[in-house]
Parts: structure tokens; C-alpha cells; sequence
């Protein structure tokens, strides 16, 4: 009887263990996808500030090309 109940307790510790990393990777993959928010921002307002720019620099080049 000693070794059922020593099995039983090796697998509930095995699955308190998995359970405990699972919970360990769902909040790292909650602060991923919030750097990835984050970062997506950033790329976002970094694009349209690099439109912004570009469009002087366009219109610049199309008046000279008609000079």
C-alpha cells in the first residue's frame, strides 16, 4: 500500500509543478505582448514622423525635376 500511495503523490507533485510553470509562462507571454504593443506604437509613430519628413523633401525633389 506504501508504494500506490507514493505514486499518487509523485504525480500530484508533477502536476503541481507543471501547473506552477504554466502559470510562469502565461505571465511572461503577458509582458511580451506588452513590449510588443509597445514597441508597435513606437514603430508606428516612428513611420508616420518619417512620412511627415519625407513629404518636404518629395516636393522639394519634384520641383526640381521640373526645373
Amino acid at each position: 500500500m506504501l508504494w500506490p500511495m507514493i505514486a499518487i503523490a509523485l504525480g500530484f507533485a508533477g502536476i503541481a509543478v507543471l501547473g506552477l510553470l504554466a502559470v510562469r509562462v502565461f505571465v511572461e507571454v503577458r509582458r511580451l505582448a506588452r513590449q510588443v504593443g509597445a514597441t508597435s506604437e513606437r514603430i508606428q509613430r516612428a513611420s508616420e514622423d518619417l512620412e511627415r519628413a519625407a513629404v518636404p523633401l518629395a516636393s522639394r525633389m519634384h520641383e526640381a525635376g521640373r526645373d
